[in-house]
């Protein structure tokens, strides 16, 4: 693995990569349409262009993808955090805590000014990392399109 491709952790068998020929797309596509309360329905040509355009993390148990996360980054004034999981069946062992910890190590994502994500049930992980509630919401703005996958296009 060179460049963006590194071995990042093992935590109790679970290792997080950020080696792309590991990730099973399938199983990542199949979690966020079905699974995920964020991005139900999604189409696999979105995961798809939505991996190209991250920095993505795998978490395999005996070589077995069981996790995942993205970031979105210039990788050098801010980052978004996204589309972190753990499926059902391998929960409440730690590997969040070691996915989101090898993810804010990662080397190219030290230094910057802001580093974001959004989450309606799992606040105390990331606060585990520094994460905390937007310090001036009244400087932050946002497009939101709750139906984007569900609606007809015309």
């Amino acid at each position: 693995m060179t460049g963006r491709d590194l071995k990042l952790v093992e935590h109790a068998g679970f290792v997080v990569s950020t080696d792309r020929a590991a990730l099973d797309v399938a199983l990542i596509h199949k979690y966020l349409s079905e699974d995920s309360y964020w991005a139900k329905h999604i189409p696999l040509d979105i995961v798809l262009k939505s991996l190209d355009h991250s920095l993505c993390f795998g978490g395999y148990l005996d070589g077995q993808q069981v996790a995942f996360g993205r970031v979105v980054s210039d990788y050098a004034t801010f980052a978004y955090m996204a589309d972190v999981f753990v499926v059902k069946a391998h929960r409440g062992k730690g590997y969040s805590k070691a996915l989101v910890s090898a993810m804010k190590a990662h080397p190219e994502l030290q230094g910057l000014r802001r580093f974001f994500l959004a989450t309606l049930d799992a606040h105390g992980l990331y606060a585990e990392f520094g994460f905390q509630p937007v310090l001036r919401p009244d400087r932050l703005m946002e497009i939101t399109v709750t139906d984007v996958y569900t609606r007809e296009t015309k």
